[in-house]
């Protein structure tokens, strides 16, 4: 199956695109969307992707699923479309940035302004069925992102990775620390960040020093 994803990530994760497990996850995608309302749209299930090519990743962040409401998930871990209410750890997230940068909390929580800035926005599962959390996960799609984190590894080098909550902080398996930047905390959601595990963390003014050691562009937050 032709797989409509950025032309920079096919090469890279072409060994996975050509895999059985892969075309038994396309089959449940494809079935799951004829038989009900999953999100995201078909079209930005690879959005992660095509926003951020794989030459440019600077930085990655790794979620879990998407948002399962109507109309929040657009293909971008944390991130919703302009106009949609900001979920709970989306605005922990906001509010960590105001105080470790300073930065007034933006009017729309869309993150596409991250991932045209080299900021892999990956959730570990890409799509959900409608209202119901973790419907699509343990078909494959952990096998697929898995491999994305283990390809970014292996070839490019000086990354940040920032894993938040005890789920990402597990990926670190998959990344050299001798190679790249590793930053864990807690879980932005009200849950993990009411207990102190979240706020404080100054993910991001850390990311921006280490990008400006790297003489990279930082990122606008």
């Amino acid at each position: 199956m032709k797989i409509q994803i950025h032309d920079s990530w096919r090469q890279p994760l072409l060994k996975e695109f050509n895999t059985p497990y892969f075309d038994s996850l396309i089959r449940f995608v494809k079935q799951e969307y004829a038989a009900h309302a999953c999100y995201p749209p078909g079209k930005d299930i690879f959005a992660a992707f095509d926003r951020c090519t794989f030459e440019n990743v600077k930085v990655v962040i790794i979620g879990q699923d998407p948002y399962h409401g109507p109309r929040q998930a657009n293909g971008l871990c944390f991130s919703v479309s302009d106009g949609i209410p900001h979920p709970p750890s989306l605005i922990n997230i906001f509010k960590e940035i105001e105080t470790d940068l300073g930065k007034p909390y933006p009017q729309s929580g869309n993150l596409e302004r991250w991932a045209d800035q080299g900021v892999l926005l990956l959730n570990a599962t890409l799509t959900v069925r409608a209202h119901m959390a973790g419907s699509h996960q343990k078909q494959g799609w952990e096998l697929f992102t898995d491999a994305v984190i283990r390809t970014l590894s292996n070839e490019r080098e000086g990354l940040i990775f920032l894993l938040w909550g005890g789920f990402a902080k597990k990926k670190s398996k998959l990344i050299d620390a001798s190679k790249h930047q590793i930053l864990q905390t807690g879980h932005p959601s009200p849950l993990s960040a009411n207990r102190g595990y979240w706020f404080g963390n100054k993910h991001f003014s850390k990311a921006n020093e280490i990008l400006k050691k790297q003489r990279k562009n930082i990122i606008d937050w």
